[in-house]
């Protein structure tokens, strides 16, 4: 618009106020410049598309309206002010799954860069773009080091570059890594299980006729509540 130097990261000139750059990659959602053929973060192809016809929902942080964008296939709501993203519930399922099996398929799975935990001096609950109730601030899957804001009805709202620090945290393999860290927990919660009912009925031999199904069954109640709170 002005010509004047700009960072690629920067989401709008500092000397005109131009917007310069929106989240546009279909593929790692980094944010790039307005008008790139290709993503400067991973390569990939640059296609989106806007809505104008699309209903307005206003962002939880400026209430300001977002704009409806079309990103490959993936649907989501973007802040025109402070970039940031809502996705609901079912996009941000398919975010996860599509680059679950676009990390297997071409073997990005690499080891996870440690990554702090962002913690903000002063906390501050948003609401839902849709319900208008205050959602929950979750650290992505538990591990992956990204608070964002939940609404466990309507969606998911990401701040500025959180969207993109979810995706490589997945090609990192940081999903894989979870689920096999909850699978070893369980297995060794099961064995505890197992070895605390058995203690307490004694040797299975000795037990009267019965007894020994009470045994097992208390170790599958207590292997249900485990799972129940790892799934809760």
């Amino acid at each position: 618009m002005c010509g004047a130097p700009a960072a690629s990261d920067s989401p709008q000139c500092q000397h005109c106020g131009a917007r310069l750059a929106t989240v546009a990659c279909p593929s790692c959602f980094g944010m790039i410049f307005i008008g790139a053929k290709f993503c400067s973060h991973c390569g990939a192809r640059v296609g989106r598309s806007e809505d104008q016809q699309a209903a307005r929902e206003s962002c939880p942080r400026c209430r300001v309206e977002m704009d409806s964008v079309l990103l490959g296939k993936t649907h989501l709501w973007e802040c025109p002010k402070c970039e940031g993203v809502w996705a609901d519930a079912d996009t941000v399922r398919q975010i996860c799954q599509d680059q679950e099996q676009q990390a297997a398929v071409l073997g990005m799975a690499t080891s996870r860069p440690a990554q702090s935990v962002n913690i903000e001096e002063h906390i501050h609950y948003i609401p839902c773009p849709v319900c208008k109730s205050l959602m929950n601030r979750v650290n992505f899957d538990h591990c992956s080091n990204v608070i964002v804001n939940v609404c466990s009805r309507d969606g998911t709202w990401f701040d500025k570059d959180q969207l993109q620090r979810i995706v490589e945290f997945i090609r990192a393999g940081g999903l894989e890594q979870e689920r096999a860290r909850q699978i070893a927990d369980l297995e060794e919660h099961e064995s505890h299980a197992r070895a605390a009912a058995l203690a307490g009925a004694g040797s299975v031999e000795n037990l009267p006729a019965g007894w020994s199904d009470c045994g097992r069954h208390d170790a599958i109640s207590a292997v249900a509540s485990v799972i129940g709170r790892l799934l809760g």
